[in-house]
């Protein structure tokens, strides 16, 4: 694993949630599936994600006064984890503001395969051939260890500390990296957060 790579991703993010000053915050937890809803399903196994969100910023109010979340995946099949950090919005669309939606995006660092190469590139020794195949077969291929993570949630508002959410989490480098490759991953899973601070 390459952990120079997540040590300044988490770095980074730290300082992020430094500079927002929030005055309250939640931690969240969940259980996603690895690679739902698209062809890049053979990691297969479980990911345990968890995160720390801060409350809105009031000075990004350029940027519809988001949240900063940080969060980690763990996968139980194979070392394909990751970290992420960016932003996010709450949209409330009920009344007592109990159900709302949370769109975000942010950047992500993984430890998966990143720019396998074509098993099928002349010249290849045999063993060279035969690994990129199996690699191909039983693993994703990111094209790079750097990736964009957008996310949505639907959420509801259990009590003023709990919330409860059913999680859209993509990871991709937007066909902008190594020749285009970008087979990403779509991790779908419910997670539940606690907030502290005032509500």
């Amino acid at each position: 694993m390459k952990f120079h790579g997540v040590a300044a991703l988490a770095a980074g993010a730290a300082l992020m949630v430094s500079a927002a000053a929030a005055q309250a915050g939640e931690v969240f937890g969940g259980l996603y599936g690895h690679g739902l809803g698209t062809k890049q399903s053979q990691e297969g196994g479980v990911d345990g994600m968890v995160g720390y969100r801060t409350d809105k910023i009031d000075a990004l109010w350029w940027l519809g006064n988001p949240s900063v979340h940080i969060m980690g995946s763990v996968n139980s099949n194979v070392p394909t984890d990751f970290v992420a950090a960016g932003f996010d919005w709450r949209f409330n669309f009920t009344a007592d503001r109990k159900w709302y939606v949370r769109p975000g995006i942010g950047f992500a660092y993984n430890t998966g395969k990143a720019d396998v190469g074509n098993a099928f590139t002349p010249g290849l020794s045999p063993a060279e051939m035969n690994r990129r195949l199996h690699i191909s077969q039983t693993r994703i291929d990111f094209g790079t260890h750097y990736l964009f993570e957008p996310e949505l949630a639907l959420g509801y508002q259990i009590n003023p500390k709990w919330t409860a959410e059913l999680s859209y989490v993509h990871l991709s480098n937007g066909q902008i990296t190594h020749h285009g490759v970008n087979q990403g991953l779509d991790d779908i899973g419910l997670r539940v957060a606690y907030r502290f601070g005032a509500y």
